[in-house]
């Protein structure tokens, strides 16, 4: 008994220590980024805490992509998304994306965890989702991939920029040849489209609506706004 409830504090002692080294972390990147992370109150059984809404957020099973996709905001994201299985395994999580892509290594780490971990994605557009933006975004969970009226989607074939002799320039066009191919089975495999419909949009930068999207296959659903009532407009104005 005595060991069992050891365990049992030892176990919790390691989840608060995570959940305090990740907002930290998590707060550091967004103070590089932003200019300011908004402090937020949440009441609780013994009285009120302090939250960045970043880690409010996640309380609420809520991970935000903003924007470039670099190594830092993969390993942050993907560390969350791992912290919350731990949590709950059955919950979805809720991926926010605005994001105007990045590095593709750090994308795909962002997408493997996704597609390797037990809770379903529920992936939302805000704003922009391009370049592998858009990949993360058309790989959340079918029937459950959204995008906002006037969000924008981009698609394209990964590029770089190859430097130093010859044999090394080679090397590096092999390699993003193999990420092209591998990018475009990933969103035919998604979007259900065939292989030669995606290789001629990645061809070059191909920006869609959100309803064009939906057309695509990238996304399933376009969120609107519920048109108000009078009678909600009158009660608003009591």
């Amino acid at each position: 008994m005595l060991r069992s409830h050891s365990s049992r504090l030892i176990k919790e002692a390691f989840y608060l220590g995570f959940k305090h080294a990740l907002a930290a972390r998590l707060h550091q990147t967004c103070r590089r980024s932003l200019p300011l992370v908004p402090i937020v109150l949440d009441k609780t059984g013994v009285g009120e805490r302090a939250y960045d809404i970043y880690s409010r957020l996640l309380k609420d099973r809520i991970v935000c992509l903003m924007g470039p996709i670099n190594d830092d905001v993969a390993s942050i994201t993907v560390a969350q998304l791992l912290f919350l299985q731990s949590e709950e395994k059955r919950l979805p999580i809720h991926l926010y994306i605005n994001s105007p892509g990045g590095i593709v290594t750090a994308g795909l780490a962002i997408y493997d965890t996704m597609q390797y971990i037990r809770p379903p994605i529920h992936t939302w557009c805000i704003g922009q989702a391009s370049s592998m933006g858009s990949l993360l975004l058309t790989a959340g969970a079918p029937g459950h991939r959204y995008a906002l009226p006037h969000s924008r989607i981009m698609i394209h074939q990964p590029s770089g920029a190859a430097q130093g002799q010859a044999t090394d320039i080679q090397i590096q066009a092999e390699e993003i040849i193999k990420l092209r191919k591998m990018l475009n089975s990933i969103y035919s495999n998604h979007t259900k489209q065939p292989l030669e419909v995606i290789e001629k949009w990645m061809d070059r930068d191909y920006f869609m609506t959100a309803d064009e999207a939906v057309e695509a296959g990238l996304v399933d659903r376009v969120l609107r706004p519920t048109p108000k009532s009078s009678s909600d407009d009158a009660s608003s104005n009591t």
